[in-house]
């Protein structure tokens, strides 16, 4: 043997020890972070022992002898299973992405830190801690307990280790954080204002009366109803001196509270919910469906459990980062909630000017000028260095302006200042939110869990509840604002802050809130839609979703008698898009030379708006209705204005009053000599369609379908975005569905982070059957499953069963594993 033999044979050998080395140390690291199941292990800070039994999906039976050991085993399990998961809302709720993720993510830190979450969950724990509720502020104490004994517990999960972070202790205040940024989730009216502003100032400049029609089509009232009349916005805005340069900052500041899904309000993201009383019901007792649709990610924003304790046992959904069931059943009453969408949001235009040398900025009020709050706020970036951002606020709120354009915004000819404050109900007064969850999870009857709802803050939710035994019932308990009669701009656009008839004039009260029990038609209902009648008497919003959903779900529920959980499972999985139908006549109309066309016009003449994952027609729909949006508005609209309204809005409801004729004039092309049509505006639209199809999916459209454009992607914070990762940490799927089907799956229509189209980020995100007569029936499912850590086999085993709407017993099954946590 030659010595370069040798010496290649004892590197071989070397690189072989090395490879080894390699593996056996990731095997013990994936040894050290997944937790611990089996077995005894010590837990100071328990006052009992507690047991947590786990079954074949990873999901805990968690049983203490009291509820501060329960909360406390809890946060121990989040902290096991969705380490990362906590790590990340924590930053979120604190404005500290950027200190792990790179300058990339320091724009929605800025926005973060001018909202300032924490700050207010901070002030909501100064006061808990001599105000609230004593059993549930130690539950909140014990969780946070749990969570860090957890941590400790194991090693950093691999998001940590790559990112090079450790553990800081969980707080109450990233608790409540978190409660609150999932109210922001749901409540985005901030974001519409700002798009009737931007439409204000972009819009081709005829008379004012005209201009705001053309707003008015294009964000109109909801089906059946009329928007209020408004005061002249466009000649106030022209005399503040507003204008287009103006616009270039408000997409700045649009596109930061977008960057990691802070926008709010996102069209397609709301939830189901329907109610049976005893005599609709096959059982003889009541029966309840929910399927919220929020954002789809990895691992699954909702952690089920079973949670036990003397005098309460619960199953359900967990928001990891709060120690109680959100949504679920006891063993007398069962709840589930929609998203109201109520106005709990005005934007203010806050005039500015110098204070004195050394003195803060000073804020137009009604009674004169005064100083504006101040403070500096450090951002610190990963890598090295740091930022300091002025954060300013006025009396309505803070200045969001100051997150994203980069200075105070001017007037056209410079010679006034303005600043973007927010006001949201929700950063005001005082709140007990763990006092409420705890006595929903363990209220006997529909009556205590109406008084316990009297202490619901934030967001207003259509909580629909049911009882064994008993009633069902609807209620929307939240804050929400009321404005007065002569405020002309109805929250619909930013007014001036220094104007005193569009402040708040307090909230309704719990008394007025809309509510109902025991219809005589025996059901009840919810899907984001409009849910009071005209003879209602006061403000909730003017921004609906639209009702399709709610209304296939109104033609279910009549079509039988009586319903069983066979009946309401397929019911949420109804891929039926009522949406489509005011357009099918224009698609099957629609004509174009392309090639491809006849091959698909039998499948197109024959859609009647089922959005199966195999529907090749399907997939032409959407895309055609992207295409004709794009060519009725964006003209208009020009590119950038466009971008921003297509992914905060669909336009559809515009759309659809455009082709059937109320709104044609859209359908003409600003841009070219001639005075397009709206049946040629779809004709061309299901041409460039089929070119954007063919080049996605080849030349045979027998090999289309919808699910190959259609992906549900839950999505990974932030390995998604890593392309070596990626395969690893996200988790996507074709999906049928649409964003008006009762089995929703949300579809954008501008590109996602990765250049994909028609991706959906928002669907059910857990699923829930409630059996009243015999809880053991009830059933439930989450989107991907109970495990943070990617190797786990509990990360992605619920997928499969998730996209085939299929369920598992809420009440559990056999156990296979019990830890017992000694203290």
């Amino acid at each position: 043997m030659t010595a370069a033999s040798r010496w290649i044979r004892r590197l071989a050998k070397g690189l072989a020890l090395l490879l080894l080395a390699a593996g056996l140390g990731l095997a013990y690291y994936a040894w050290r972070a997944s937790p611990r199941h089996q077995g005894l292990l010590q837990a100071p800070g328990l006052s009992a022992a507690v047991k947590i039994q786990r079954d074949a999906h990873g999901i805990p039976q968690i049983e203490a002898q009291s509820v501060s050991d329960l909360a406390f085993a809890v946060g121990f399990s989040h902290a096991q299973d969705r380490g990362w998961q906590l790590e990340t809302q924590r930053r979120i709720g604190q404005g500290r992405l950027a200190e792990a993720f790179g300058a990339s993510a320091l724009e929605t830190d800025r926005f973060l830190r001018v909202l300032g979450v924490h700050r207010v969950a901070q002030r909501q724990w100064a006061w808990l801690q001599t105000q609230g509720d004593p059993e549930a502020r130690a539950a909140l104490l014990a969780y946070c307990a749990g969570v860090n004994a957890g941590w400790r517990s194991q090693a950093r999960p691999p998001e940590m280790l790559i990112l090079g972070l450790s553990f800081e202790e969980w707080t109450p205040a990233d608790s409540l954080a978190w409660g609150l940024m999932m109210a922001w989730d749901l409540g985005g009216n901030w974001n519409q204002e700002l798009l009737r502003l931007r439409l204000a100032l972009q819009l081709p400049d005829v008379d004012a009366g005209e201009r705001m029609r053309r707003i008015n089509e294009l964000m109109p009232a909801y089906p059946g109803d009329r928007l209020p009349a408004l005061g002249n916005y466009l000649q106030l805005y022209a005399e503040l001196g507003l204008g287009r340069p103006l616009d270039a900052k408000l997409e700045r500041l649009q596109a930061a509270a977008a960057q990691q899904g802070l926008s709010g309000g996102v069209e397609g993201a709301g939830s189901n919910n329907w109610a049976l009383a005893a005599r609709r019901s096959a059982t003889g007792q009541p029966l309840l469906a929910n399927d919220p649709h929020l954002k789809l990610q990895a691992p699954a924003l909702w952690y089920l459990a079973r949670l036990k304790a003397p005098g309460l046992q619960v199953a359900g959904g967990m928001l990891p980062g709060l120690p109680f069931i959100t949504l679920g059943q006891n063993q007398r009453v069962a709840w589930a909630f929609t998203n109201t969408g109520p106005d709990t949001q005005d934007l203010y235009l806050e005039e500015l000017k110098d204070g004195a040398p050394g003195q803060p900025t000073q804020v137009r009020t009604p009674e004169g000028w005064e100083p504006l709050s101040e403070r500096v706020e450090t951002l610190r970036i990963k890598g090295g260095g740091s930022e300091q951002l002025r954060v300013r606020s006025s009396r309505h709120g803070p200045l969001i302006s100051d997150a994203g354009p980069g200075g105070d915004l001017l007037s056209v000819r410079g010679e006034r200042r303005f600043a973007l404050a927010l006001r949201w109900a929700a950063l005001e007064g005082e709140q007990d939110p763990l006092r409420v969850s705890l006595a929903i999870n363990r209220a006997g009857s529909v009556d205590a869990l109406q008084q316990a709802l009297r202490g619901w803050h934030s967001p207003q939710q259509n909580m629909l509840l049911a009882e064994k035994d008993g009633d069902i019932a609807y209620l929307a308990p939240g804050r929400v604002p009321v404005r007065r009669a002569d405020n002309d701009l109805h929250g619909l656009l930013p007014a001036p802050g220094w104007e005193p008839r569009y402040d708040w004039q307090g909230l309704l009260p719990f008394e007025a809130l809309p509510r109902e029990r025991a219809p005589a038609r025996g059901w009840l209902a919810t899907a984001n839609q409009k849910i009071h009648g005209a003879d209602y008497p006061h403000h909730i919003s003017h921004d609906w979703a639209l009702p399709y959903r709610q209304q296939r779900i109104e033609q279910q529920l009549q079509a039988r008698e009586r319903h069983d959980l066979a009946s309401l499972a397929a019911l949420q999985a109804d891929t039926l898009s009522l949406g489509a139908q005011p357009l099918l006549a224009a698609f099957k109309a629609a004509r174009t030379p392309h090639r491809l066309a006849a091959a698909l016009a039998p499948a197109v003449q024959a859609f009647d708006g089922q959005m199966k994952a195999d529907s090749a027609a399907a997939a032409l729909f959407w895309a055609w209705v992207r295409q004709l949006t794009r060519g009725v508005y964006a003209d208009e609209l020009g590119a950038p204005l466009a971008e921003r309204v297509f992914a905060a809005r669909a336009l559809r409801d515009a759309l659809h009053n455009a082709m059937q004729g109320q709104d044609a004039r859209w359908c003409d092309d600003r841009g070219t000599p001639n005075v397009e049509t709206c049946a040629e505006q779809s004709g061309l639209a299901l041409g460039r369609a089929l070119d954007e199809l063919q080049q996605r999916l080849g030349d045979d459209p027998a090999r289309w379908s919808w699910g190959a454009v259609h992906q549900a992607k839950a999505e990974h914070r932030p390995f998604s975005r890593v392309g070596l990762l990626r395969p690893l940490f996200e988790i996507a799927h074709p999906v049928g569905g649409d964003t008006y089907s009762v089995n929703v799956g949300r579809v954008r229509l501008t590109p996602d982070w990765a250049g994909a189209l028609y991706t959906d980020d928002h669907g059910p995100s857990l699923r829930a059957l409630y059996d009243l007569g015999d809880p053991l029936r009830s059933r439930v499912m989450i989107s991907t499953g109970q495990s943070g850590l990617p190797w786990s086999r509990h990360y992605r085993d619920l997928l499969q069963p998730w996209l085939e709407v299929k369920y598992l017993p809420l009440w559990g099954s056999a156990a296979v594993a019990e830890l017992t946590l000694l203290p």
